[in-house]
């Protein structure tokens, strides 16, 4: 193997226009302590044409309208962080390597280029985009994006993304005009201001499993046949890998086991949000809880419920917790082994994100360095297949061949 990246230029890279210079403030959900961090994902693409000139000028093209995306995060008073728009820029790279897509098993995992070559780094200055494209030699290329959490959340940083590629495939402006409005999120009175979490040192091992349309519609079948009620994807692959999980890790039947679920709130908000282009964090972290016996023990139908009930108080809660009628905070979840917290990027739109030559053939998080909490992220699997494909990060070494075969029933070969 031995290929290695060549990392060409990097610059920080600023708006084609002049653009505010002002503060803004960040929302009461952007300033939550346990998302300080930068996330980092690729998008693979079988083919382009100069991509890293088309995704180059298109991106300073975005961050015109755009603009906070080219300031700086400042913190003037703790626990206040806001952003200050100073138009320096965010850090762009182009590379490439002598290799084709193919040879690298289209950075499938395990991914056999490293990470780090993949990824832009630049001196940290909260910075709150990078971008990294590398071209390969088959016309393929990888568009390597670190984002700062607290300047958006998934459907954030996916609209931002595809404002870009859309305006490098000719678009004279993006079709979905962003909207800052972070001062229009309450604050609720109990918010957490304590740091991040720091890791208690667990390795989590990754894995990805592909579930296939047919296993998830036939559990939609069956819990529609037992309830005479419909069911959502989401319900049935969340079902499915909390009661494989309970199983594969086998604590205390009495040991509570606790499932968070990031869940997009903006509908929920409707009269202080507008209907569509807010890029700042709006999730909230819907908690079940019940211990290791019920959820070993339960028929798939049985677990789907509890996520079924969850989700009917979830609107309710958050509505309560923005209003301060309550003093937990959801975004509090143990750090513990019990715990599995779940996000769905298979629709924030990162899979539509079209340059000009077709959409990505699959998306890859590369957050392996989050190691305070087991997770797992719901992906849509790389094309041709249909269903759902999920990237563990949730047991231990010692449980991984216990949790594969517990999937095994789920996952389509």
């Amino acid at each position: 193997m031995g290929y290695s990246v060549n990392k060409l230029a990097s610059e920080l890279l600023a708006a084609a226009e002049p653009t505010p210079s002002t503060r803004l403030p960040l929302s009461s959900m952007d300033r939550i302590a346990g998302i300080r961090l930068m996330i980092d994902l690729i998008l693979v693409f079988e083919n382009g044409l100069q991509p890293a000139k088309a995704i180059r000028a298109a991106l300073s093209r975005a961050l015109v309208l755009y603009f906070p995306v080219a300031g700086r995060i400042v913190e003037p008073i703790p626990g206040e962080a806001e952003v200050d728009c100073t138009g320096d820029g965010v850090w762009f790279v182009e590379a490439s390597v002598d290799c084709s897509l193919k040879d690298v098993n289209n950075l499938e995992r395990p991914l056999l280029l490293p990470r780090e070559d993949l990824i832009p780094y630049a001196p940290p200055d909260c910075v709150a985009l990078l971008v990294q494209v590398t071209e390969f030699r088959c016309g393929g290329f990888a568009v390597g994006i670190r984002f700062n959490h607290t300047m958006f959340d998934g459907i954030g940083v996916a609209q931002f993304t595809k404002a870009v590629a859309e305006l490098a495939r000719g678009h004279a402006c993006p079709l979905v005009k962003p909207v800052w409005c972070r001062e229009a999120i309450p604050s609720p009175p109990n918010l957490s201001r304590r740091h991040a979490p720091s890791p208690p040192g667990i390795h989590f091992e990754t894995s990805v499993f592909d579930i296939s349309s047919d296993q998830i519609n036939a559990l939609k079948n069956q819990f529609c046949r037992e309830t005479g009620q419909k069911c959502s994807t989401f319900d049935v692959v969340t079902a499915m890998l909390w009661q494989c999980r309970t199983r594969a890790i086998s604590l205390d039947p009495h040991a509570d086991m606790h499932l968070g679920c990031a869940a997009n709130t903006r509908h929920l908000l409707r009269g202080l949000l507008p209907q569509e282009g807010f890029y700042g964090n709006c999730v909230y972290p819907m908690g079940i809880k019940a211990n290791a016996k019920t959820i070993s023990g339960s028929s798939p139908v049985e677990v789907i419920e509890l996520i079924r009930a969850a989700k009917t108080r979830m609107p309710a809660m958050f509505l309560d917790w923005m209003m301060g009628y309550t003093d937990d905070d959801p975004y509090e979840m143990p750090l513990e082994y019990g715990t599995l917290v779940v996000s769905d990027w298979s629709r924030v739109g990162f899979s539509e994100v079209n340059y000009g030559w077709g959409e990505p053939i699959h998306v890859v998080p590369l957050n392996d360095d989050h190691n305070f909490i087991p997770s797992c992220i719901y992906l849509q699997p790389s094309k041709p297949k249909q269903g759902v494909r999920l990237m563990t990060r949730c047991v231990q070494k010692e449980h991984l061949p216990a949790f594969t075969e517990e999937m095994k029933q789920f996952v389509h070969n």
